[in-house]
């Protein structure tokens, strides 16, 4: 046999086995074993079909940095949907601006896709840019029945209480997909908004119908069926948001108000003084430790309301006026006013020895701290 027959045959031989082992592989990835696939794939990464293989493979697994390592290797200009997903892992990844550098490239290539104009929305929605709106309405525009693109749009027309627009949106959508849940979610919400509560209502309970409950939907079922007088109906669903939040006063102090439209008084005493002993647990330690974490990120103004909203829960709390005094002594950039915060302090709570010490320590050190400043 000659030499030139027999490297033929060898290289027959092994393009034939590389691709059985690429057949496994494809199997592997079919029936969910990904890190076996990809254990095969590696064994033809010179191939870019692979590496996309290897990509898809680690994105599954939810490994994705090593799968945008893979897409980059494997990713040819033409390949537009490899460089869609990897756009969208991107995406995922928060990694926006190179996002959109990508997608931008994609639209140069294929400007009337949709789906390339709807992503590059997304994209610019999360990086709060208000041209967002404008790739979602070109994606409307070249595919009408695109029912993220129009929920978007139609989201928008409703924030904007332009409900005649975002109803006349959202019908378009649904007579392409009915039991669209967030577009017949809008739709309640549209006709609520516009005081069309019995319509809305209607709506509310479609999305009970298709399975879905929320706090928010059996509220607004609530009060549709309270601003058409209709309290029975009300308190049966405002009773059933308290199984979401048992502790709500809120919907405690509504249930009994309905009760007593219904001069079912003693419910309505019930659930009213319910509502007044929740209301009425100070609050001045919750406060103190949300400010106490507003402190930790260097929020120091929110930090102050916290403590003053701790303070009005209980106003005798002298650690609170202290600890609040800190803060405001590093939200404070002039030190005139730090050092009269100290002093105010000092006058107010004579009698409060420890704090005093710690108050009177520190005015020293401002004091000093504005000497040496002056003679410099």
């Amino acid at each position: 046999m000659s030499r030139v027959l027999l490297l033929c045959l060898l290289i027959c031989f092994k393009a034939e086995a590389q691709t059985s082992a690429l057949s496994v592989a494809d199997s592997l990835y079919a029936h969910g074993k990904y890190s076996q696939a990809i254990t095969v794939y590696k064994s033809d990464t010179l191939n870019p079909a692979t590496n996309l293989k290897i990509a898809k493979s680690y994105e599954a697994i939810g490994n994705y940095d090593k799968a945008l390592k893979y897409y980059q290797k494997g990713l040819t200009k033409h390949n537009l949907l490899s460089r869609f997903n990897y756009v969208k892992l991107l995406f995922k990844t928060k990694q926006y601006t190179l996002a959109k550098s990508q997608l931008e490239a994609l639209i140069a290539l294929d400007s009337v896709n949709p789906n390339y104009h709807y992503q590059l929305g997304v994209i610019l929605e999360a990086t709060n840019d208000t041209t967002a709106i404008n790739k979602y309405q070109t994606a409307y525009k070249l595919d009408s029945t695109h029912q993220k693109a129009i929920y978007k749009i139609a989201r928008e027309l409703v924030k904007t209480r332009q409900f005649d627009k975002a109803n006349k949106v959202i019908d378009e959508g649904l007579m392409e997909y009915a039991n669209n849940i967030s577009l017949i979610s809008l739709k309640a919400q549209n006709l609520y908004y516009k005081e069309y509560y019995e319509q809305a209502q209607q709506w509310f309970h479609k999305l009970l119908d298709l399975g879905e409950q929320s706090e928010f939907i059996y509220e607004k079922l609530s009060l549709c069926y309270a601003k058409n007088f209709h309290y029975k109906e009300a308190i049966t669903y405002r009773q059933k948001t308290l199984k979401y939040n048992p502790q709500n006063a809120n919907a405690m102090f509504v249930i009994g108000s309905y009760y007593e439209q219904l001069q079912d008084y003693e419910n309505a005493k019930k659930y009213i003084e319910q509502a007044l002993l929740i209301k009425d647990q100070p609050l001045d330690f919750e406060y103190q430790k949300l400010a106490m974490v507003y402190n930790r990120l260097k929020k120091y103004d929110k930090a102050i309301d916290a403590y003053k909203k701790a303070i009005k829960e209980d106003p005798d709390r002298v650690d609170i006026h202290f600890f609040m005094l800190l803060s405001k002594e590093r939200y404070y950039a002039d030190i005139d006013a730090k050092i009269k915060l100290y002093e105010d302090f000092i006058k107010r709570f004579p009698n409060e020895k420890n704090f005093v010490r710690i108050a009177n320590r520190r005015l020293q050190e401002l004091k000093e701290e504005k000497f040496m400043s002056e003679t410099d």
